[in-house]
């Protein structure tokens, strides 16, 4: 019974909402533990995969505390559990930094990649840079993958996915192009390989005409 007691209290406290104390600081960390954890599996970021392993790991066990105390059954103080929010405050601030910059390093770099991997992760306001991730997804949309934030936009504005559509019959029509261009490369080139070789074998003939006639002169003298 009291096990089974100890186990629905554990799945309460696993399955509650954020604890409410110093909510305005809590809330922020909490709802950004697993977007941070999942940035363990990025190649930019797999350098940093023990730290964030230890992060994650602290702030669960954090937020246990903080539903404690607002149960009535804590282990720590309120004071101690607001240092604890503001040292894990500190280090989810320093992904939301990296993020940034790491966000404006991938367009410079390039880094598709990189770039399609950050705005899908929830830690930074692609509503707000909507106009600039559409821009750069126009440029290189060979190179990026739309899936996520991409295509949410482009299903839910007409405009954009009208856009979407006509650049592409834009690059069917180059693709055409350069494809009529190298067919057109290919004929000359088919063209003067085979006048070239009916050169050849017409001076081949006329050497062995005067090979021939040389040798019949010979022959009489």
């Amino acid at each position: 019974m009291y096990k089974l007691l100890l186990m629905t209290v554990l799945t309460t406290i696993l399955m509650a909402a954020n604890p409410k104390p110093y909510a305005a600081l809590g809330d922020v960390i909490y709802n950004n533990v697993d977007k941070i954890e999942s940035l363990s599996y990025f190649d930019a970021y797999s350098l940093y995969a023990t730290e964030i392993e230890a992060y994650v790991k602290e702030v669960k066990e954090t937020r246990v505390e903080g539903i404690k105390i607002e149960m009535g059954g804590a282990s720590i103080s309120k004071k101690e559990y607001l240092n604890r929010l503001r040292k894990l405050s500190k280090t989810n601030d320093y992904f939301l930094r990296s993020i940034r910059s790491n966000y404006k390093t991938s367009m410079q770099n390039n880094d598709f990649a990189l770039f399609s991997e950050i705005i899908n992760c929830g830690l930074i306001d692609t509503q707000s840079k909507k106009d600039e991730i559409i821009d750069y997804y126009f440029l290189h949309q060979e190179d990026i993958n739309a899936t996520g934030v991409i295509n949410d936009f482009l299903e839910n504005d007409a405009k954009l996915r009208a856009l979407k559509e006509s650049q592409k019959k834009i690059r069917k029509t180059k693709k055409q192009i350069e494809e009529e261009k190298i067919k057109r490369i290919r004929e000359r080139d088919k063209a003067s390989r085979e006048k070239l070789e009916k050169k050849l074998q017409e001076d081949l003939v006329k050497k062995k005409l005067e090979i021939r006639e040389k040798q019949k002169k010979e022959l009489s003298n």
